[in-house]
């Protein structure tokens, strides 16, 4: 069985961006590996961000060979240029939650450990229980379907209301599955779009991604290299356009926005298509197989606003990002 701790393209991520010298910022810091694989490809300070103080405590048994040269800081990383103290040679993210997280059945984030139905990654905001016990029944069906993709949302949600209260992650399981088809030989577990869904709902990660981008571009020195993981695809769609809508010199209108000033690239792109994982890493890790890398480079134009529609962020209906 895989580590459940490898860091997922890390060896692709490493080749891209050769961190030789300079004070990267890893703004996942989950489980330390790819911070730990930046210091040793040759980055000279890795600031380590994370919204779970829990990580940190994790760290402590290795954290004190790197000295100085590793730096952990609690937070979002859509803050990260107020948290960096200082201009960028790189950023890092790895998005979603981590194996870590997964694996803790008292963090709430799966349906294949009962445990309390929370999925906080951290910080003080309304538990998954919280928002399923409360929310009306057309919300928690947007829910499912704009942030899990979940055609059969508003079966779910009918009876997620008709089931409450709900506290624990097997119940929330169970009334999933109770509305879907029987999985095949092979298949995900029905209640994998909806778990995902809520997670995302509860941590507004679709807000957090988009202000972690700009953020990123508002830190990096020109230069400077953005590198992100992700394992969603709506999630890899607002990075693909973040990059093309900022490495592009405008003009050029679209459906989701109007015709821009043309404006100097922020970015440049060194891969015009997504790094995936090779044969030998989906063997070792499994949970590779759905992830994609895409890296921007900072030029020296003045950092600027995106606005989300232009990234196609999903939204609910008449509830802004979250």
């Amino acid at each position: 069985m895989a580590d459940p701790h490898i860091p997922v393209l890390l060896n692709p991520l490493l080749r891209a961006v050769a961190p030789v010298g300079g004070v990267w910022l890893d703004g996942t810091f989950g489980a330390g590996g790819y911070a730990r694989g930046l210091l040793a490809a040759g980055a000279e300070r890795v600031i380590g961000v994370d919204r779970d103080p829990s990580v940190f405590k994790m760290a402590d048994a290795w954290r004190g060979e790197y000295g100085d040269r590793l730096k952990l800081v609690e937070g979002t990383f859509s803050d990260m240029d107020h948290l960096a103290g200082e201009q960028l040679d790189g950023v890092v993210l790895d998005l979603g939650v981590s194996s870590m997280q997964l694996d803790q059945a008292d963090r709430g984030f799966s349906f294949m450990r009962d445990g309390p139905l929370d999925m906080r990654m951290g910080g003080d905001v309304p538990s998954a229980a919280d928002l399923l016990n409360t929310a009306e029944e057309s919300v928690i069906a947007d829910v499912l379907y704009h942030y899990g993709e979940e055609r059969a949302s508003r079966r779910i949600a009918k009876a997620i209301v008709a089931a409450r209260p709900l506290a624990r992650t097997a119940q929330l399981a169970e009334v999933v599955a109770s509305c879907l088809p029987r999985p095949k030989f092979g298949q995900s577990h029905p209640a994998t779009r909806s778990f995902q869904a809520i997670r995302i709902w509860v941590n507004d990660e679709f807000g957090q991604l988009v202000a972690g981008l700009s953020a990123a571009e508002r830190a990096l020195k020109p230069g400077g290299q953005l590198a992100v993981v992700s394992f969603h695809s709506l999630e890899d769609r607002i990075v693909k356009r973040f990059l093309q809508a900022r490495s592009d010199a405008g003009g050029a209108g679209n459906r989701y926005a109007p015709v821009t000033e043309l404006v100097t690239p922020a970015f440049k792109m060194p891969f015009r298509r997504a790094v995936g994982p090779d044969p030998d890493e989906l063997d070792a890790n499994p949970r590779a197989r759905s992830a994609l890398l895409r890296v921007g480079v900072r030029t020296d134009a003045p950092a600027g606003d995106v606005d989300a529609r232009s990234l196609a962020m999903p939204r609910l209906p008449g509830k802004g990002s979250a």
